[in-house]
């Protein structure tokens, strides 16, 4: 079972993000803070859930969490500031939103941009330790599929309600025989080469 909390700080906030790999649509992050010695035993890191689970714990995320946010960066942004920068960029806008401040952050993986004074830890595999990083995994990863779906009914050429914009062998064709769209990220290789790869 997860472990509710790494700081022993009762406003703690847990942070993930869902999309880094993806060539199309924003990254985006989420943020939560649970209650003190919160148990749940379903909630576990978004990579290990079906969608079923995904929606059934997000519905649990919702009502139990003290504070929870989302925030994105867009495929313009990733393009300006690469990938990483704009990873944090999200996490900072999903800090910002919470209704209550967070005393401390803790973060899934192994580096992170600070955010103003508030102390953190990086966590390798933190939304398989974590409660609210698991929590945050489930946000970011069910609000980006939702996104995802929404785009893909003006682009349905590229199977995004399927793929979620991540580098199938559908997509690459798709972009292969449509070309890129302005929610694609320029500044990722796209295509592989040679292009009969694909």
């Amino acid at each position: 079972m997860l472990l509710s909390t790494f700081s022993g700080t009762v406003l703690e906030a847990g942070i993930d993000e869902a999309g880094r790999g993806c060539l199309a649509g924003p990254v985006v992050a989420a943020a939560v803070i649970l209650p003190p010695g919160y148990k749940h035993q379903l909630l576990n890191d978004s990579k290990q859930l079906n969608k079923k689970q995904r929606e059934l714990l997000r519905k649990d995320v919702l009502q139990d969490a003290v504070a929870w946010a989302v925030g994105e960066a867009s495929p313009t942004e990733i393009d300006e500031i690469n990938i990483l920068q704009a990873t944090y960029l999200a996490m900072h806008r999903a800090i910002a939103a919470l209704t209550h401040t967070a005393e401390y952050l803790i973060v899934d993986g192994n580096r992170f941009k600070p955010y103003g004074a508030v102390p953190h830890s990086c966590i390798v595999k933190g939304d398989g330790k974590y409660l609210s990083i698991a929590a945050a995994s489930v946000l970011a990863k069910t609000n980006r599929d939702d996104l995802m779906e929404q785009l893909a009914v003006e682009f349905s050429e590229y199977g995004w309600e399927r793929n979620a914009g991540y580098p199938t062998a559908e997509h690459r064709r798709a972009i292969a025989t449509y070309g890129p769209t302005h929610h694609h990220r320029h500044s990722f290789t796209l295509l592989p080469e040679p292009l009969s790869a694909v």
